[in-house]
This record gives structure tokens, sequence and C-alpha cells, in this order.
């Protein structure tokens, strides 16, 4: 009796980009290696905000995403593509929305599902399907960000901004992560390396 060879079947997650710039390189960097590292069991599918692709284009990032993950989707309405459908039904493990804008995750914080990603981060709460949330204004503070021309460029972050975040942390299935490398601890503990 021969062995059969079994193809094991990827498991999904959707990662959702939205309008913010901060520390950007750094969350398409660690998304390619992670691609990389868990490559066998693990297929990462791309959705883009409207404003998302404006960004990616301004820091000449767009074609590098799209090169390395071929399921790459932009926005069309709040239900175009389905996201939150598919979140519903469980198509995917969990929805990743790294990085999450201020206006996201204020968004988010309110119940308002008006782009695709704040309505999948909805409808994937209500259908029990944990949602992954990296913001960039994550507390009250001053940094420097790198512009698409290296410079610095020095932001606020606002107390309202970071108390909407604190809002997030108290959702049930919502899970908020400090910084971009906070998300390799997630595929650990979601995926075996292959």
């Amino acid at each position: 009796m021969s062995e059969q060879t079994v193809e094991t079947k990827k498991r999904k997650i959707a990662w959702g980009i939205t309008g913010a710039g901060d520390r950007i390189a750094e969350y398409v960097q660690v998304m390619k290696e992670l691609k990389q590292e868990y490559e066998a069991t693990v297929e990462i599918q791309v959705f883009v905000s409207k404003a998302g692709e404006t960004v990616l284009k301004f820091y000449n990032l767009e074609n590098e995403i799209r090169q390395n993950f071929p399921k790459f989707i932009i926005e069309l309405n709040a239900n175009s593509p389905f996201l939150a459908a598919w979140m519903q039904i469980h198509k995917y493990e969990f929805l990743l929305i790294a990085p999450a804008s201020s206006n996201t995750v204020a968004k988010i914080a309110c119940g308002i599902g008006d782009t695709m990603l704040t309505n999948a981060a909805s409808m994937s709460l209500k259908a029990f399907a944990p949602v992954y949330v990296v913001p960039v204004d994550y507390e009250e503070q001053i940094i420097l960000t790198k512009l698409p021309n290296g410079k610095d460029m020095k932001l606020r972050i606002r107390k309202e901004d970071a108390e909407n975040v604190r809002r997030l942390e108290r959702m049930e299935d919502m899970h908020v992560l400090p910084e971009p490398q906070k998300i390799r601890e997630i595929f650990k503990e979601w995926f075996k390396k292959a």
C-alpha cells in the first residue's frame, strides 16, 4: 500500500490596512516576514481601505505589498468587497487591522461601520470572531514619525485618541496590540510553524 500525500488546507487571516502612515514600512516588513515563516500553513489576504491605498502610494509601498501578497483587495464601499459577511461565516481565523488610524479606531469604538474595515470589525465581533487592532495612536504622547522622504515629523497623540483605544480594549473579542512587533505573538498563539 502506497502512502498518499495529503495537502493541508491553509488557514486564512484578513489583514486590513487603513490610512495611517506612522511606521507603515515596519508593518509591511513584519507581515512579509510572517508570511514567509508561516507560508505552509497560513494565507494572508490583504484588504485596504480607500485611505489606506492613498497612504501606501504616498509611502511607495503598494507595489511591494501586491508582489508579496497576491490576494490584495481595495475597498469600494462598506460592503464591497463583502469582508463583513466573510468574517461572520468565519472564512478567516481573525481580522487584523494594522495599522489602524485614529479615525478607524474611533469608529469601531463608537460602533460605526461605514467603511469596509470598520464594518468588518463590527460584524466580526457580533459573530464571535476575534479582531486584532494595532492603533497608531496607542497612548497620549509626542512621537516622531518618518515621512516618505526620510525626514522626521513631530506628532501629538491626543488624549481623545488614546481614550478610544482604551474603549477598544474593553470590547469582547477585541485585542489591542501596542506596536507592530506584537503581531508575531498572535501568529505564535494561533499557528504552528511548518
